[in-house]
């Protein structure tokens, strides 16, 4: 769902619930963020979050190791730990139940390896499956991270390359080449945040989230938004995943894509002349996307370098700078 439909669709919640008569709830609708906080003491707080989608890949393992990764990222973009998680699930009736069952394995085998446990969930009947996670997780209330919070002269960091949803597309029109370059996609989208999180904690990280269905461009939007600065992309220094620029190229465009760049229209600033990969690259709705982070510049290199070491990868793609808030592409 775009950023305008969804503020429409809430706003009934948000007049439903008013912030000021939850005082426990310390991340909650009244400022978009990954996850809702709420405090149970003043050393604990929980972070609650739920994401389901159909298939992305046709392996069903596979399918829900990167639906799993996906829901619980949202819990490492808030700082916090994943505890305990519940199963969300439509299948058709007639679907071979071997096939649910290596879903739910791919699942469970990534919230093990997050450290927390699946104790349940629910399953109804539907025409296309689908699956993913409600995600219960531990934060410390003065250890939470917002999408607010980054300031004048911040490093921004990505931890995962761009192009998934270019890559996804390319392998559904079946394009030459589409389906080995589709392989390098699936493990950054299976690999958990959880480790990026950590570190980026560590190092007093200002803001953070995940970059998901509204592509690096919208995900950086809020983050101006919730910080009131603005934040500057470096295009050149943007990670891509292999060959996604070529098949952005080679019309692999998504929907979604799209209404991304509709959305976003006077939020962002785009040079002059930016190459149409570069651009669909920008826009491109991402699944279980990189952390987008800032933190404090003299700390940035140190911290991505670790990152990096842990999980990889990890590049500094720009800055933050006082201004209105926005997003200017250089």
């Amino acid at each position: 769902m775009g950023l305008a439909t969804l503020a429409q669709v809430l706003r009934p919640i948000e007049e439903r619930f008013p912030p000021q008569d939850y005082p426990e709830l310390l991340v909650g609708l009244e400022r978009s963020d990954d996850a809702a906080v709420y405090r149970v003491s003043d050393e604990l707080a929980l972070i609650q979050t739920l994401d389901f989608f159909p298939p992305v890949v046709d392996d069903p393992y596979l399918y829900g190791q990167i639906a799993a990764a996906n829901a619980m990222s949202d819990v490492y973009a808030m700082g916090g730990e994943v505890k305990l998680a519940l199963n969300i699930a439509a299948f058709p009736e007639d679907l071979d139940p071997e096939l649910l069952a290596e879903i739910l394995r791919g699942g469970a085998d990534k919230v093990h390896e997050a450290g927390g446990v699946i104790a349940g969930g629910h399953t109804l009947f539907d025409e296309e499956p689908k699956y993913g996670l409600s995600v219960m997780g531990f934060v410390h209330p003065a250890a939470i991270i917002r999408k607010g919070g980054a300031q004048p002269g911040d490093a921004l960091l990505l931890t995962k390359p761009l192009g998934t949803g270019i890559l996804m597309t390319a392998a559904m029109q079946q394009l030459e080449g589409a389906g080995a370059a589709l392989d390098a996609a699936v493990e950054s989208m299976r690999r958990l945040n959880r480790h990026g999180a950590h570190l980026a904690r560590a190092a007093e990280a200002r803001a953070m989230t995940d970059i998901t269905g509204f592509g690096l461009l919208g995900h950086a939007a809020e983050m101006a938004a919730q910080s009131d600065a603005t934040l500057v992309v470096d295009a050149a220094a943007l990670p891509e995943l292999p060959q996604a620029r070529h098949f952005a190229g080679a019309g692999a465009l998504t929907g979604g894509g799209g209404r991304n760049v509709e959305q976003l229209a006077g939020r962002v600033q785009l040079p002059d002349g930016v190459d149409d990969e570069t651009h669909a690259l920008l826009f491109d709705p991402q699944t279980s996307g990189g952390l987008l982070i800032s933190v404090p510049a003299h700390g940035a290199d140190s911290l991505c370098a670790a990152i990096a070491e842990k999980e990889g990868g990890c590049w500094r793609i720009g800055e933050v700078e006082a201004g209105s808030p926005a997003v200017r592409v250089r």
